[in-house]
């Protein structure tokens, strides 16, 4: 790295520039995914969105591999030997109460722009994890507990300052470069580094909502009512089903820290979820813990997300279906046994606006599936035999049912990327890589090739 000693990228950069061995490196290549545990070789911690220009440049110049980070929930590949642009402390939130659209940095994380945006009954279409950073988590689709009701949350984006491969700074909209604004919503990091970004917020000052759980032995039943029921539920109602052990947290009853038990989560826009939910928890029956209530935003959302998982190496898988035989619901309860080494297994409904986004919709999501099951097998150390076979076991006995696809943010295995997509989709993607990046800079994570050039493949 001595070449990059006293070069154009020291003189011109703000932030810290942190090589192996100094102070705060370790720190700064570690993100919230430990399943990767990158060595790059330079770290330039943006404080600037002009850095982050002056990054890219650099990586280009010295013919360095560029990986961009910021929470690094969504860290798929390890950055070694690479340039890590961190964009962390580029954190900003502006909210406008007026258009109802937030403007952030890439380095802001869903908790902030939550609170930020309650102060005006405004929110955004968050995340499950108040930890995660709202671009990379927007750039990939974004599925929130509104959804159903809004859509993903990459179909709210209004516009966004890109730095591209070639370290132009733009701003993509419907109409200005369409092509790249269409490719940002649901592509993921593909096409250049997100230094701003504006999205729509929405009227939710108080929600129904919530996490109740249940005796284990009623999942099959429960699961089994879910895959009817939530086939009519409103659009105003988001939920899932859940196979979970729960975290040995005081936000929990003593005597369920740790226990293994089925989860109902519901999030309703409106005052009237008690009735819509009451068929689902009927079939549930009388509860451990009751957790539904009306709650403020966002207070709402951490109540259905329980409290966030701390940095972990893990694994995680995602199916999508059209329908849910008993094959598959006997194949989810036997996973989510008490003696599983899975954190949880998630049946989740989808629909509603996800499914309706309208003509000028970007390729987020498979939006045709009514169901997706994931699960997460946690690393507690490393023999990651058991934790990796109970995985394979599930997804091998669902896959027959399965579509085949998968959601991008949901996905941790970068060889099933193009199964984010549509195939018509996938193929626009890679020609949109091809007029924007194609050297392929931008592939350290979920990467989408550029298309061949057709010229030069005639």
């Amino acid at each position: 790295m001595t070449k990059l000693r006293n070069t154009d990228l020291e003189r011109r950069f703000a932030g810290a520039l942190l090589r192996p061995g100094e102070t705060g490196y370790d720190g700064h290549r570690l993100g919230w995914h430990r399943t990767f545990e990158s060595h790059p070789a330079l770290i330039a911690a943006a404080a600037t969105t002009a850095d982050v220009r002056t990054a890219v440049l650099a990586a280009r110049e010295h013919d360095l591999p560029l990986a961009v980070q910021a929470t690094g929930h969504g860290v798929v590949v390890p950055a070694d030997g690479a340039l890590l642009l961190k964009t962390t402390a580029l954190d900003g939130i502006e909210i406008d109460p007026h258009r109802r659209v937030a403007r952030v940095g890439p380095g802001a994380v869903w908790a902030d722009v939550n609170r930020a945006a309650a102060r005006y009954g405004l929110a955004g279409l968050a995340g499950r994890c108040s930890t995660v950073g709202v671009t990379g988590y927007t750039l990939g689709g974004g599925q929130s507990w509104l959804s159903r009701t809004f859509g993903f949350a990459a179909d709210s984006v209004v516009s966004a300052d890109v730095v591209t491969a070639d370290g132009v700074a733009l701003t993509a909209t419907a109409r200005q470069h369409p092509d790249l604004f269409w490719a940002l919503r649901g592509g993921g990091g593909n096409f250049g580094v997100v230094t701003s970004l504006e999205f729509r917020l929405y009227p939710v000052p108080r929600v129904y909502s919530g996490m109740s759980f249940y005796p284990l032995e009623r999942a099959f039943d429960t699961l089994a009512a879910y895959r009817e029921w939530a086939l009519g539920e409103p659009a105003a109602m988001n939920t899932a089903v859940l196979l979970i052990r729960l975290p040995p947290s005081p936000a929990f009853p003593e005597a369920l820290r740790g226990r293994r038990v089925l989860a109902i989560r519901a999030f309703h826009h409106g005052d009237d979820g008690d009735r819509v939910l009451a068929p689902l928890l009927e079939a549930a029956g009388p509860p451990l813990l009751d957790g539904f209530g009306m709650r403020a935003f966002p207070a709402a959302s951490d109540a259905t997300n329980g409290p966030d998982a701390p940095p972990m190496a893990n694994r995680q898988e995602i199916e999508l279906f059209h329908a849910l035989p008993d094959a598959a619901l006997h194949a989810i309860v036997e996973a989510g046994a008490a003696d599983s080494p899975l954190a949880f297994v998630d049946v989740r409904h989808w629909g509603g606006a996800m499914a309706d986004p309208g003509p000028d919709a970007g390729p987020a999501g498979h939006r045709d599936v009514p169901f997706s099951v994931m699960a997460v097998a946690p690393y507690p150390g490393p023999d990651r035999t058991a934790a990796d076979a109970a995985l394979d076991r599930l997804t091998g006995r669902l896959r027959p049912f399965a579509t085949g696809g998968s959601f991008l943010t949901l996905l941790t295995d970068r060889t099933k990327t193009h199964t984010a997509f549509t195939p018509d989709n996938y193929a626009r993607l890679a020609a949109v890589k091809r007029a924007w990046d194609p050297a392929n800079v931008f592939h350290l994570g979920h990467n989408i090739p550029p298309a061949p050039d057709r010229e030069a493949s005639s």
